[in-house]
Formats: structure tokens, sequence, C-alpha cells
């Protein structure tokens, strides 16, 4: 591991996920302001919090647990992008760059906690 989860592109790639939401949610009608634009920056800020919190732990099994909740959160916004989507809120490449980015996530998630169980 690097000397800081800043080091980390599946932290690097979740901030550009928080960004890209935040961007996209821009955009949305201000009668979503407190539903699926608050729900949306709310998960995907928490996938990158939760990858730099759990590298701060204590143990490898809390990084472990930390990276779980990542995965729970990473599947919210999915979930949320989607249901963006089928509304007709926000702009079609916005959305997909947040939905590449969201899948890139997931993935790089996934690969890190296998390596940490090994």
């Amino acid at each position: 591991m690097g000397a800081s989860f800043k080091d980390l592109i599946v932290w690097q790639r979740a901030v550009e996920l928080s960004v890209v939401t935040y961007k996209l949610t821009a955009a949305f009608p201000s009668s979503e302001r407190f539903g699926l634009t608050n729900q949306l920056r709310r998960a995907s800020v928490s996938v990158a919090s939760n990858i730099a919190e759990g590298y701060g732990r204590a143990t490898k099994s809390e990084y472990v647990q930390f990276l779980g909740h990542v995965r729970g959160s990473s599947s919210e916004v999915e979930t949320q992008l989607i249901s963006a989507k089928k509304v007709g809120f926000g702009k079609k490449p916005d959305l997909e760059a947040a939905q590449h980015l969201c899948a890139d996530v997931s993935r790089l998630v996934g690969g890190l906690m296998k390596s940490l169980r090994r």
C-alpha cells in the first residue's frame, strides 16, 4: 500500500465520482434538492470517505469492513443514477460518466477487498 489513502486509484476515482455527481445533480430540478439530489450527493461522498476511513483503521479486517460499506454506497449511487436516468434528470453524457465511474469504483473496491483478504 501507499503512504496515504490518497495514493489509492480507487480513492481517486471515488473522488472523481463525487465531483461528477455534484455537477450532474446541479442540473436536477430544484424540487429534487431534498430528494434524489441530496441522496446522490451523500452516497457518492460516502464512497470516498469510507475508503479513507477504512484505510486509517487499525486492522485489516476493519479496513475490509469499511470497504464493504463502500460497495453498499456504490450500489446505492448506481441505483439512484438509474432512477435519475429513467425520470429524465441530468444530461445523458454526465449520467454516463457517473455510471462509468461508479462501475469502475465498484470493480476496484472488489479487487482491493480480495487482495486484503489474502
